[in-house]
């Protein structure tokens, strides 16, 4: 990675330094999607079949994974990897259901009640990718806080792995969390098969979790599509910024780098530093361990993505973070709770030296979908009450009408909305007994 001083940097070079790299949402991209989703809109079932032969090379053994295949997935794992399972479902359980909003009323007048009343959105799609590996983790990170939320009706979709059944983890995560509809299909189609609905799986009213280019252009077009489904979040390729100061362990922050440039070619990582001799100790680290990973060449195309930033205070770098608004952000310092303070976007952030971002990936219990790309200036990572709905509820007698009818109408006079106007007036004048 190349080491560069920020100070020495004008305006339009840091800019140029943290800019991402560019996605490949082509004219060609739109259109390929766009004809996916028509077909499964029009053929359905036949349609996701098609493209998955088309673009896996496979076919699933059934579209729908079975009861009985659910059911035995626990068979065909490690005890070991499912008590893991149960120890990451557990601690997102705990963490997502203190966040569990609360019903609330308030007279906002005398006789007026405002209400706010909070709602499972239901039925809901989760996407759980299986691109290089499965990603049983994402299961987890999805589907416990749409059970939490109160969703009753849930479509899993993740694709076929060689044997064209669902990852058995995966299974066994639907399982565990009483999720009986698991489509065994990937990309575009299982988006559009969720978002539009088919013979074999209901039309959902959002959808959920993380994929390739195709999966997230199929996620933008049916969100911006009346007739299909709204979305999560924003997200691309993965990224996270390490803060780090001299006490930090060379070989620690390395590895929590090339975490995420493993990911994909794509992936982006800066270290941000005040000690120089840091910054070339994380040099070495990486060379040293990069050829033992079994991604090795995909990190090293990841690294030319970002850098390691020198600053003079170890407070530049919370600007620099802030400027940049990561993904993960990782904060290796003597005095890493008291910079998190100054911290204002980032998606999720991981303070000290041992804790590293993989940590919450899989298993501390926050949330491992998060915003990309800079959204996590205005977005955050996905929570309990993205599965909800809060709906508003009000409530006025005679007396509330009286007291707050006039001033209403004079406002809808101004605005000059008249039936708004006389909605409210003919009420009132009922009341004064100017209408039998």
């Amino acid at each position: 990675m190349t080491i560069v001083a920020w100070n020495a940097l004008g305006p339009d070079e840091r800019e140029q330094l943290l800019a991402r790299p560019a996605l490949e949402t082509t004219g060609e991209l739109r259109a390929a999607v766009a004809d996916i989703i028509g077909a499964v809109r029009r053929d359905g079932d036949r349609a996701v079949l098609h493209y998955g032969r088309r673009f896996d090379g496979r076919e699933p053994v059934a579209l729908l994974a079975t009861a009985g295949d659910l059911a035995s997935a626990k068979d065909e794992l490690d005890p070991e990897l499912i008590g893991a399972i149960d120890t990451a479902i557990e601690t997102v359980t705990r963490f997502h259901e203190a966040a569990r909003p609360d019903d609330y009323a308030v007279e906002t007048a005398p006789g007026v009640t405002c209400q706010a009343r909070w709602r499972a959105l239901d039925p809901v799609g989760l996407y759980v990718p299986a691109g290089t590996a499965p990603l049983p983790s994402t299961a987890v990170m999805l589907g416990v806080p749409a059970r939490l939320a109160g969703c009753r009706r849930i479509v899993l979709a993740t694709p076929p792995g060689s044997d064209g059944r669902a990852d058995a983890a995966v299974r066994y995560i639907a399982h565990r969390l009483e999720i009986d509809t698991v489509l065994v299909a990937g990309g575009a189609q299982a988006v559009a098969a969720m978002a539009y609905g088919t013979e074999s799986v209901a039309k959902v009213v959002r959808v959920f979790g993380p994929g390739n280019r195709f999966v997230a252009e199929a996620k933008r077009q049916a969100a911006q599509d009346p007739a299909g489904a709204a979305m999560d979040l924003p997200a691309g390729p993965s990224e996270v910024m390490v803060i780090a100061d001299a006490t930090a362990d060379p070989d620690f922050v390395a590895m929590d780098l090339l975490s995420q440039a493993e990911h994909g070619p794509d992936s982006q990582v800066f270290l941000v530093t005040d000690a120089d001799e840091l910054a070339q100790a994380v040099v070495s680290s990486l060379e040293r361990l990069i050829p033992d990973l079994p991604r090795a060449e995909t990190a090293r195309r990841a690294l030319e993505h970002g850098a390691i930033v020198t600053v003079e205070r170890i407070d530049e770098a919370v600007r620099v973070a802030n400027d940049y608004a990561p993904e993960h952000l990782i904060i290796a310092t003597k005095n890493a709770r008291e910079l998190c303070e100054g911290i204002t976007s980032a998606g999720s952030v991981f303070l000290g030296h041992y804790t590293p971002e993989a940590l919450g990936d899989y298993i501390s219990g926050t949330n491992h979908v998060l915003p990309t790309g800079g959204w996590a200036r205005s977005c955050a990572g996905l929570s309990l009450t993205d599965f909800m709905r809060r709906m508003t509820v009000q409530e006025a007698t005679p007396e509330g009408l009286r007291k707050l009818g006039p001033d209403g109408a004079r406002l809808a006079a101004h605005e000059g909305l008249d039936a708004h106007r006389l909605a409210i007036q003919l009420r009132l004048d009922k009341l004064d007994g100017v209408r039998e």
